[in-house]
């Protein structure tokens, strides 16, 4: 193989990392915790929580932190695999890259 079909490899190979991080980026996870559901960009970025209020009355205010806490994580959660998912077969034995 010569460096100009190396460097072509390379090259399709960032391209299709950089695409399938976009596809990540542009997806909505949704996590949940009783009636706590919150969604986050792949990019992390938080976009809604909403609470189901017929389901906690004003005592429940540290359980419902609790609950936003959980959902979160589990949004961030499915973020994380999905990137592993996607993103492994470009970082083979270089975990953290993404």
């Amino acid at each position: 193989m010569n460096i100009q079909a190396m460097m072509k490899q390379a090259q399709k190979i960032q391209k299709d990392m950089l695409a399938a991080k976009e596809e990540i980026n542009n997806t909505t996870f949704e996590g949940k915790s009783s009636f706590v559901t919150v969604k986050v960009k792949g990019s992390k970025e938080i976009e809604t929580i909403n609470i189901d209020t017929e389901s906690i009355e004003k005592e429940d205010i540290e359980m419902l932190e609790d609950m936003l806490v959980v959902a979160i994580n589990d949004a961030m959660k499915q973020i994380d695999k999905e990137t592993d998912k996607k993103m492994g077969k470009f970082t083979q034995g270089m975990p953290g890259l993404f």
